[in-house]
């Protein structure tokens, strides 16, 4: 049961998405280099966000879920289902940061795929925070299309090994 002045708060992570109307939910996740599309059709007060790694090439493939040109079509496909209409919907996009020196710009390659994929679609960018070198933590209200971003350091990621166990060998990836 919902307190007054409670709401609802779904967290997404790396290869989900979510559709709502509903005025008293936010969806919020973690980025770094990743991406999160926050699409929402004003007149029918619906919204959607996705969270990708990759972005994809339409190849079929194991981490085809964590794929951005998958989810893309997944979240459009969510919207229009639920009432919106493709002439109608406004993105905002989110992450894309360099986290990691060394290891090349993936989240200049997935923010640069997001641009291009909604340009493709005409769907409009209103807005958003792309590149850097911060993680962002995002929440987003689908029914209005509120967004609210906050800078994190490092994208609280967990070191390799718990200083307090001795090591094991094993290795953890995200």
């Amino acid at each position: 049961m919902q307190h007054p002045g409670h709401h609802a708060r779904i967290n997404i992570v790396q290869g989900e998405y979510h559709v709502s109307g509903d005025k008293a939910l936010s969806i919020t996740t973690l980025l770094g280099s990743c991406v999160a599309a926050c699409i929402h059709d004003p007149e029918a007060g619906v919204g959607g966000m996705n969270h990708f790694l990759l972005p994809g090439n339409g190849a079929t493939s194991p981490l085809l879920a964590r794929h951005g040109v998958h989810l893309m079509e997944l979240l459009i496909n969510g919207l229009l289902k639920k009432g919106a209409a493709r002439e109608r919907l406004q993105a905002k996009l989110f992450g894309g940061a360099r986290t990691m020196q060394g290891l090349g710009d993936i989240g200049a390659t997935n923010a640069k795929f997001a641009q291009d994929f909604l340009r493709r679609e005409g769907i409009a960018v209103s807005g958003g925070s792309l590149g850097g070198e911060t993680g962002r933590r995002i929440q987003f209200w689908p029914a209005s299309g509120r967004v609210m971003q906050k800078l994190v350091r490092a994208v609280d990621e967990k070191p390799l090994a718990d200083p307090v166990l001795p090591a094991t060998g094993d290795l953890e990836l995200f």
